[in-house]
């Protein structure tokens, strides 16, 4: 029985007999996905009545995907990481052009550096896909079971969510990412990418679809509804019953206005206004690396950090300092660390703002602590529960920062970056989640997966 539920059978009419024994899988005749009613819907009614077909396409889908057994989830993923890097020139060209739309626009850098493909992230994301085929299929796993007194067996399985739709911006890699993690744990996926990746998001779930195709997979596994714009957004928001589940990555307007106007279940992940407290036992050298790599190895991401928190009994304010301006890093400092670093260390005086800001560039704000405590208290009044780390030398404070701090992830003596589903082993992340309900922090395999309850009994019956 075991074999039979963590096993399961090639779905029906998806592949010939052929391939199913030799497993080889051929495309089924008239699988190809619908198309799309030719032009924008002149109304919002007609908008929805769109989405709503897509999603019921996606229901369709996710019922193949659910009893597609792990070799063939894998064998979909490898094709669409080949395929990725066979039709490079055409996601990059596309991808240009995005780029160059949004650099006309005035778009930040920040947001520019999320838009970018390059070849080797291209690369890149093939490769996180084959590492994603390489992990554990989720479905089926058994998460506890027992044998009650009467004689029933229970077990509580993993199983599909089904449809799961996700709405983000200006990234074209989490397009790839949430694609590769639905496949895998037996989901179909819909995406709204946003206009500012519009090019690049179309050529990309062109690539998945044919890729999905071409191993058997329905190819409206991976469907979009970035063709219907922000009425399409907001009617895939209001499609409850035909999505499962809606997760929003982006920036705080973004994930706000879903969390607020979505019918559909939300899965919140939360902007990253991450910290680091520098405690006074902390090294000079460790705290130059960490700190270095926590701001400047990409700081146009959600796990970088944006605010220093520093002991006033700590020595090495000033070298960190140093090296974080020849890094390029703007400081926004209070009065104490200005104080207390040389003159020729140039910074800004910070306000509040600055304690509530996530910048996603090259910009830091640095406050002085004379305890443990304070930095807790700071950090609780402005965190937004994404990732806190400390670093220090003395267990003790290590020990109590892990327990008075509320974020879905803390770290202890290494860089904020490793908040990341592919750095954590969990081969790539729809996002970092910030609530608390059912996935907290990245959002791997498992997360994108609920639970059935199966009970086998002999005739029994309740007394």
């Amino acid at each position: 029985m075991t074999e039979a539920l963590t096993s399961a059978a090639v779905p029906a009419n998806a592949v010939s007999t052929d391939a199913a024994t030799s497993g080889t899988p051929v495309p089924a005749q008239g699988y190809a996905a619908a198309p799309d009613p030719a032009g924008t819907p002149a109304t919002a009614t007609d908008i929805e009545a769109a989405v709503h077909a897509i999603a019921d396409r996606s229901r369709h889908a996710a019922r193949k995907m659910a009893h597609a057994n792990r070799a063939w989830k894998d064998r979909g993923l490898r094709a669409i990481g080949k395929a990725l890097v066979e039709h490079k020139h055409q996601v990059l060209a596309a991808n240009a052009k995005d780029v160059a739309a949004g650099r006309a626009a005035g778009t930040s850098a920040a947001l520019l550096d999320r838009l970018t493909l390059t070849e080797s992230r291209i690369t890149a994301l093939a490769a996180a896909l084959e590492n994603l085929a390489t992990l554990p299929d989720p479905v089926g796993n058994v998460v506890r079971g027992q044998t009650l007194p009467n004689g029933l067996r229970l077990r509580q399985i993993n199983v599909p969510m089904g449809v799961v739709a996700a709405i983000y911006e200006a990234r074209p890699n989490v397009t790839v990412d949430i694609a590769g993690l639905a496949l895998k744990s037996g989901n179909a996926v819909i995406l709204r990418g946003g206009s500012a990746a519009a090019a690049t998001n179309a050529a990309l779930i062109t690539i998945l679809r044919d890729a999905l195709e071409s191993v058997g997979l329905p190819a409206d596994a991976v469907q979009t509804v970035d063709q219907y714009g922000r009425d399409g957004a907001d009617a895939l928001m209001r499609a409850r019953g035909r999505v499962d589940v809606l997760i929003p990555r982006g920036g705080r307007e973004l994930i706000q206005a879903v969390v607020t106007n979505s019918s559909v279940p939300v899965i919140e992940t939360g902007e990253g206004n991450v910290h680091i407290y520098l405690d006074a036992s902390a090294g000079e050298e460790m705290a130059v690396d960490i700190l270095l790599n926590a701001k400047t190895q990409r700081p146009s991401v959600c796990n970088t950090v944006e605010t220093l928190l520093v002991h006033s009994k700590s020595t090495v304010l000033p070298a960190v300092a140093a090296a974080l301006r020849t890094a390029g890093v703007t400081l926004h400092v209070d009065q104490r660390i200005r104080a207390a670093l040389p003159a020729s260390i140039q910074t800004v005086p910070a306000t509040e703002e600055d304690w509530a800001t996530e910048y996603m560039d090259l910009d830091l704000a640095v406050a002085m602590v004379d305890s443990l405590d304070e930095a807790v208290s700071h950090i609780r009044k402005w965190t937004t529960g994404h990732t806190e780390a400390i670093l220090t030398n003395d267990l003790a404070n290590a020990e109590r920062f892990i327990a008075e701090v509320d974020s879905a992830a803390v770290i202890v003596n290494a860089s904020t970056r490793f908040t990341d589903g592919g750095e954590l082993g969990l081969g790539a992340e729809v996002g970092i989640s910030t609530q608390k309900l059912h996935a907290r922090g990245p959002m791997g395999l498992t997360e994108l997966t609920t639970t059935k309850w199966i009970v086998q009994g002999e005739g029994q019956i309740r007394g």
